[in-house]
């Protein structure tokens, strides 16, 4: 099963591409979190549209279109959704006609890190009007906020604490069920 998870953040230390590495790191054996990045999607023009998708936007869909599942790991920026990552959707959301292939039913895990006390709470309540519209089977049995993320992970940005460490496993593998019942039709 391949799932490509995404992280809504530029920094080169971002917590939250140092929580997807975790998740990838946690997924089931018979899964595989494929890292990818928002990094090369330019802001969205319509006059860069007309011209034509640019080639990572594509690039990405194709990834998405052709995976299981997608794990979005939000970042939380002023109580809401980063602009970087919402233009990113936005971009794989072009032309509209792709929607259905790239969103359309798709099994969706929504994550994220912040140095505040409540995590992400608030960007991760953002992107649900977002996942409507896509039309994404959203899964929300189990939700990961992860706050204090400047004491959860290390300088390198390694996982160092094992309670997040055993929420973050639980969490992947709970998808990792969910995508395949939604796979073989049980949801």
């Amino acid at each position: 099963m391949r799932i490509v998870g995404i992280a809504g953040s530029l920094r080169s230390g971002s917590y939250n591409a140092a929580l997807l590495r975790a998740a990838a790191a946690e997924a089931a054996p018979e899964a595989t979190i494929e890292i990818e990045s928002i990094r090369g999607i330019p802001l969205y023009d319509g006059d860069v549209e007309a011209k034509g998708i640019p080639s990572r936007v594509t690039e990405l869909k194709d990834r998405i279109a052709a995976a299981d599942g997608l794990l979005l790991v939000t970042p939380e920026y002023n109580n809401s959704i980063p602009g970087t990552f919402k233009n990113a959707i936005d971009w794989l959301t072009r032309p509209p006609a792709d929607i259905p292939r790239v969103f359309k039913g798709r099994a969706v895990g929504l994550i994220g890190a912040s140095p505040g006390m409540r995590g992400t709470v608030l960007s991760q309540t953002a992107w649900l009007p977002v996942l409507r519209t896509l039309g994404v089977q959203p899964w929300f049995e189990q939700l990961l906020y992860v706050g204090n993320a400047d004491k959860v992970f290390d300088p390198s940005g390694k996982l160092i604490d094992e309670t997040i460490r055993v929420r973050l496993r639980n969490y992947v593998r709970g998808f990792v069920d969910f995508v395949r019942s939604l796979r073989e039709g049980r949801r």
